[in-house]
């Protein structure tokens, strides 16, 4: 079972290539770390302010220990957030498929 993690950004007006390009250097650096599956990140087609990140991780104790990298530190909590106007993360696990 996977960690999954769905963060939804709406920067503050003119600030959306900034937040892009930074979060397009935090992908590259959470990509590396051991316990990430998959790291993407997605901008609204009618509303190019509207950003989402989609991360999948082994466990919810990777996504924890990211949270603690300088990559998540210096990039998402010391630049990407004061450029939002908001900010939500929903944590998630799939649920079980049923089979028919």
């Amino acid at each position: 079972m996977t960690y999954v993690v769905v963060a939804r950004y709406r920067t503050k007006a003119g600030e959306e290539d900034s937040v892009l390009s930074l979060l397009d250097a935090m992908a590259a650096a959470s990509r590396k770390e051991p316990g990430n599956l998959a790291y993407r990140v997605h901008q609204g087609t009618e509303d190019p302010r509207a950003i989402v990140l989609y991360e999948e991780y082994v466990s919810e104790a990777d996504f924890i220990t990211h949270c603690a990298t300088p990559h998540f530190q210096e990039i998402v909590l010391g630049k990407v957030v004061p450029l939002l106007e908001s900010r939500d993360v929903l944590r998630c696990v799939p649920r079980p498929e049923v089979r028919a």
